[in-house]
């Protein structure tokens, strides 16, 4: 999928009677905050349409809730839905702008003009700006990448404002929005747009034509939603492809059957994992992406573990049942389509899995300072398995998932060095795990980090003029 497919609309419809019908009725949103003890309960009807249940979890997660328990049924032309939400904590939902802020965003999300507005936003409230160049990469990774595409972005005079970085089956993704050194505004020149994919590409290839890497700099608005552009981008590049791998922990790893109810000509896509956030939107973008409709479902996630089951008849509360038919109107009717799907399923799960400690770094921003900080973990021998990195004003707000270089935990040791380098403003979430006897081997672990001392990327010539 290119750069402008992906940042398009999900789907063309400009029908003038589905308008109508649009604005003849109105998505009618319901928040209950007095039927449960445990959950604000978000009611949403709407008239139906292809990728509506996508946009409202979408609107749900960017608002940081935590949906616990929901309930799906769209037949016919309309569209019911019911979600039982959370704050982070797993407290119900108190803040009355944050109530007000749901209704607002579904209702303008689902609203008879949203097709004309770029609602796949990366947080809901924040308008998508046209003040910033956006960088897509994918390719297979290796050591030290990361470093090195934010030097050469660095080299560029290229500031990165904000980026999301995922790594996956020895293959990497990365959103990226950056401005002009100088200007603080998007990149705009031609020549200087091509000169920063050239580098860029020729960096990802690394030498090796044998497997596919990809650039695109667009200067302008990004209407896709970042997450499920990353997902998009990883399902086109094929991470999911190698099914060989397996997580070191088995209890991680996603079991996904599928099967079909031939009776009401629905396919049953059975998914039991550990449960996290926004695995319901990782496993429902993926299906949309793969032209799944989701008819009704069921959702249950309770000690800990998450069962999805789409299409299904009602078996146990316990268990997420969806629905689902092709856009076509058939269930699954081969073998390698249900393959299919089952690779694409575990691969979406995974992909968010964060190995290793989290780091947050909360300082001042400034032009190079992801440059600088990838080079410091590459320096102590740490990997980075997954990144957010945003700027809420004049302070960069940057989010790490590492482990050793080799898997092997991160010590107390060198967190002290990474802190002498960086200063004290970068925390540690969660427990630093005992060092472990031997080191671990798995290709994932050796995703956007450097084994070896950096090598100079003059070698690349991305740095000549």
């Amino acid at each position: 999928m290119s750069m402008e497919e992906g940042y398009g609309p999900t789907w063309d419809s400009d029908d003038e009677y589905d308008n109508f019908i649009r604005k003849m009725n109105p998505p009618r949103i319901v928040i209950d905050n007095d039927s449960s003890a445990e959950a604000t309960i978000v009611r949403v009807d709407s008239a139906n349409e292809y990728g509506i249940l996508l946009e409202v979890i979408q609107v749900l997660i960017d608002l940081n809730l935590v949906i616990g328990k929901a309930y799906i049924t769209s037949d016919g032309g309309w569209f019911m839905d019911v979600f039982n939400v959370t704050d982070k904590e797993g407290k119900k939902l108190k803040d009355k702008a944050t109530i007000a802020q749901i209704e607002d965003y579904i209702k303008k999300s689902l609203g008879a003009d949203s097709r004309y507005v770029p609602s796949r936003r990366r947080s809901v409230g924040v308008a998508a700006a046209a003040d910033h160049t956006v960088i897509e990469l994918t390719g297979t990774d290796r050591p030290g990448l990361l470093s090195e595409v934010s030097a050469v972005l660095a080299s560029l005079k290229c500031n990165v404002v904000s980026a999301e970085i995922w790594t996956h089956n020895t293959r990497a993704a990365a959103v990226m929005q950056v401005t002009d050194e100088d200007t603080g505004f998007a990149v705009t020149d031609t020549e200087r747009l091509h000169r920063i994919k050239e580098r860029l590409s020729y960096l990802l290839r690394g030498g090796n034509l044998s497997r596919g890497a990809m650039a695109a700099v667009s200067s302008g608005t990004a209407t896709t939603h970042t997450e499920r552009r990353l997902h998009q981008m990883m399902l086109d590049d094929g991470d999911c492809d190698q099914l060989h791998r397996r997580p070191p922990d088995q209890s991680q790893r996603p079991n996904v059957t599928v099967r079909n109810w031939n009776d009401k000509d629905y396919s049953v896509v059975t998914i039991r994992c550990r449960d996290r956030p926004k695995l319901l939107f990782d496993t429902v973008c993926t299906l949309t992406d793969l032209h799944y409709v989701v008819f009704h479902a069921n959702i249950d996630a309770k000690d800990n573990q998450a069962y999805q089951k789409l299409c299904e008849i009602y078996t146990d509360a316990l268990l997420k049942e969806f629905y689902v038919r092709h856009v076509n109107g058939s269930p699954m009717h081969t073998e390698t389509e249900r393959l299919r799907v089952i690779q694409c399923l575990e691969a979406a799960i995974e992909r968010r899995v964060s190995e290793g400690v989290k780091l947050e770094l909360c300082t001042n921003d400034k032009v190079g300072l992801l440059s600088e900080v990838t080079r410091i973990f590459r320096e102590n021998s740490l990997t980075v398995t997954r990144a957010e990195v945003s700027t809420r004003g004049r302070m960069a707000v940057n989010t790490f998932y590492v482990r050793g270089s080799a898997g092997e935990a991160v010590d107390q040791k060198t967190i002290d060095s990474i802190r002498q380098a960086i200063g004290q403003n970068i925390q540690v979430k969660g427990q630093l795990e005992p060092p472990e006897q031997q080191k671990k081997e798995s290709p994932t672990w050796f995703l956007f980090a450097n084994l070896f001392r950096p090598r100079s990327l003059y070698s690349f010539g991305l740095f000549m003029r």
